[in-house]
């Protein structure tokens, strides 16, 4: 090697050696290295530096996890058994009218939909439970699944106590705001009723809330929005109901009260229902004129299916005087009238015209709902207690359980129309040892969802 090749290779080699020096104090050095950082800093902003183009301001309010749900319409289905679920409406196309339908909901054999709503994601949904308590949750929280899934065990999604059941499923006005302008009535199985504004159901904690004091054993029947033009109609296991204006019972402020007196009932005796009936203003006249009219029209219709309306003896009174109704009159009071279904634990049951069930004071003993007693106040074998009374429409679907596991499905147009004191027909043909034990209505939208 030549010297000018060896003085090349000293000369990087002492140069690499001062480098090496160099970035060797640079590390041992925290004020070095500050400064070079300072000047590639300064070089940036020299090199790039522009004016901001956006403004930063602070944020008011916070941001919710239900601001970021898309707003959608939602098919929420309740099983008989406790399971719910949600699917997006648009899953099931319409069919024309014929179809078969499609199939709703994946339940067990003894299972079925008891409750059926279209609502939004961010619709709120209450849940009233038989120990008293509420829960609140948005449609959006509710587990969502495909038609056929069974759903999820709402035990799973609420913080339910051993027991504890959901009775009643309330879905809400999205406006809160409007919650003061509505009316909830509570009904509990020893004839005690409450009325208070929507609006006390606004604060609901995710663990629930009291909603109704009870008495030891007490539990709830029902919830019913209602409004001060409705009438309140309870029904009794042995056989009795009472029919009340909405206005009988005030509004309470708060929600650990225990309500007031709805119908008296016999020892022993419990209410099964709860129902909330269109007001209509009709004297007793009126009431037997239309009741003999419409009974007339059915037997021409039907022949020996249907039956002469029978009024008890102060109806009787009051109805003496034989009246005629006017076409315009007949028209308005047809057009006004509902009809009760009564089911009765050995399966009789019949509908009944609403103008059967006179409007009385709260607090009474009621008349009778159907003739289940023996002439000495005992419950009729034949018959049973009563099980289940609210109002049904013409294209309405039942389907009745049994306590051994047997269920029918039948339609409501099939039961005959008959009066209030009577015992019905048969509806659900048990075994000797067999009770009924839950009767649900099941509109013509659950049993076809469309698709």
């Amino acid at each position: 090697m030549t010297a000018l090749g060896r003085d090349e290779i000293k000369v990087e080699l002492d140069k690499l050696a001062e480098e090496i020096a160099d970035y060797l104090d640079i590390l041992r050095s925290r004020a070095r290295i500050q400064s070079i950082v300072k000047d590639e800093l300064r070089a940036v902003r020299e090199k790039f530096a522009t004016p901001r183009r956006t403004v930063i301001v602070e944020q008011e309010g916070e941001v919710e996890e239900e601001d970021l749900i898309h707003r959608e319409d939602m098919v929420v289905t309740v099983s008989h058994l406790g399971y719910v679920k949600r699917v997006p409406l648009s899953t099931y196309r319409a069919q024309r009218r014929g179809g078969k339908g499609r199939a709703g909901m994946q339940t067990r054999e003894e299972d079925f939909v008891s409750r059926l709503f279209v609502a939004s994601t961010h619709t709120p949904v209450l849940f009233f439970s038989s120990h008293g308590r509420v829960y609140k949750e948005k449609v959006w929280r509710l587990p969502q699944a495909a038609p056929q899934a069974r759903g999820k065990a709402l035990i799973n999604i609420l913080p339910l106590e051993p027991g504890e059941l959901v009775t009643t499923v309330m879905p809400l006005p999205e406006d809160e705001t409007s919650w003061s302008e509505l009316d909830v009535m509570f009904a509990t199985t020893r004839g005690t009723v409450r009325r208070n504004k929507l609006s006390d159901f606004v604060d609901v904690r995710r663990s629930g809330i009291i909603a109704m004091k009870l008495d030891e054993g007490e539990g709830i029947v029902d919830v019913q929005i209602c409004t001060e033009r409705d009438d309140v109609l309870l029904t009794s296991a042995g056989g009795q109901c009472i029919r009340f204006p909405v206005t009988d019972v005030r509004v309470f402020q708060g929600r650990t009260s225990m309500g007031v007196r709805g119908i008296a009932l016999a020892e022993g005796d419990k209410v099964i229902s709860l129902s909330i009936l269109r007001h209509v203003g009709a004297s007793a006249e009126e009431r037997g004129a239309y009741l003999r009219r419409a009974s007339a029209v059915r037997r021409g219709l039907n022949g020996a299916e249907a039956e002469e309306p029978v009024l008890d003896a102060e109806e009787a009174q009051e109805s003496a005087d034989t009246i005629e109704l006017g076409e315009q009159r007949y028209v308005e009071m047809s057009a006004a009238e509902q009809f009760v279904l009564t089911i009765s634990e050995r399966g009789y049951g019949k509908r009944s015209s609403s103008y059967e069930y006179r409007v009385t004071g709260r607090g009474g003993k009621g008349i009778v709902a159907m003739d289940v007693r023996e002439r000495d106040g005992s419950i009729r074998k034949k018959t049973g207690k009563l099980i289940a009374s609210f109002p049904v429409e013409d294209q309405d679907q039942l389907m009745l359980v049994t306590d051994g596991g047997q269920l029918i499905r039948t339609r409501v147009e099939g039961i005959r129309i008959a009066g209030r004191s009577t015992q019905g027909v048969i509806v659900f043909d048990t075994a000797d040892a067999e009770r009924v034990v839950s009767v649900e209505r099941i509109s013509e939208d659950g049993d076809q969802n469309g698709g």
